[in-house]
């Protein structure tokens, strides 16, 4: 239990420029906290004490801000930005190095028993107020950006953005060297609206130049010349 609580501190000060010390980590970031409080509430979940660890779960949510269904499968290193109105809903699954930011719902759409909530594979990174609903896939290394809906699987790597969803890309060279925060990273353009404009322009732009092209090839015609007129008898 202290070897992941020591991962998680460090996961905190290799994402968070604001952390100073392990010992401000410990104190003050609420995300931490409630990641202490579900893996407590998740072992006495296992174990058939659901009632409990339903306490403790709202226990953390009160003292916290951040509400995790402690039947949630939580991976290790797992980092919570800020953290106020987080929800994790039930059978959600979060693998290694994954972060969340402030406001992120993973939650379900339906009913029925059985998955009901997504899963995060390893190093996915969601931007603050996305919601991610729906027992779907998200990708190795993939980016969630802020206010995101995303109702379908991410493919492994890629950048979504925009209600519903959409994948942006491809991802800059930038991106390799940091952080990216909140699902995005410097450089990178979002919009993809704006993309399919801009692509659309360049469009315009190389068929006009090839139709230039193709004018100035064409030989010119001879003017016409308006007809003799023939003089008249008389």
């Amino acid at each position: 239990m202290f070897k992941g609580l020591r991962e998680d501190i460090e996961a905190v000060l290799a994402r968070d420029p604001a952390a100073r010390s392990r010992l401000e980590v410990l104190l003050c970031y609420p995300g931490l906290h409630a990641i202490m409080f579900h893996r407590l509430a998740h072992r006495l979940w296992r174990r058939g004490w659901t009632t409990t660890a339903r306490f403790i779960s709202q226990l953390s949510r009160f003292l916290t801000g951040i509400e995790i269904h402690p039947g949630a499968r939580i991976g290790r290193r797992f980092f919570i930005d800020h953290g106020m109105g987080v929800v994790i809903g039930e059978t959600a699954e979060i693998g290694d190095d994954v972060t969340l930011y402030q406001g992120v719902t993973l939650g379900g759409v339906s009913l029925e028993p059985g998955k009901r909530h997504p899963t995060l594979e390893d190093e996915v990174v969601v931007g603050a107020g996305a919601a991610v609903l729906g027992p779907i896939r998200i990708g190795r290394a993939a980016r969630i950006g802020s206010n995101a809906v995303v109702l379908k699987d991410v493919p492994p790597g890629a950048t979504v953005v925009g209600i519903p969803a959409r994948q942006v890309g491809p991802r800059p060279a930038e991106e390799k060297k940091v952080f990216p925060a909140y699902g995005t990273a410097p450089g990178m353009e979002v919009d993809p609206v704006k993309r399919v404009l801009e692509r659309l322009e360049r469009r315009v732009e190389e068929l006009e130049r090839q139709l230039a092209e193709m004018r100035a090839r064409q030989p010119e015609e001879p003017e016409e010349r308006p007809p003799e007129r023939r003089a008249g008898c008389g």
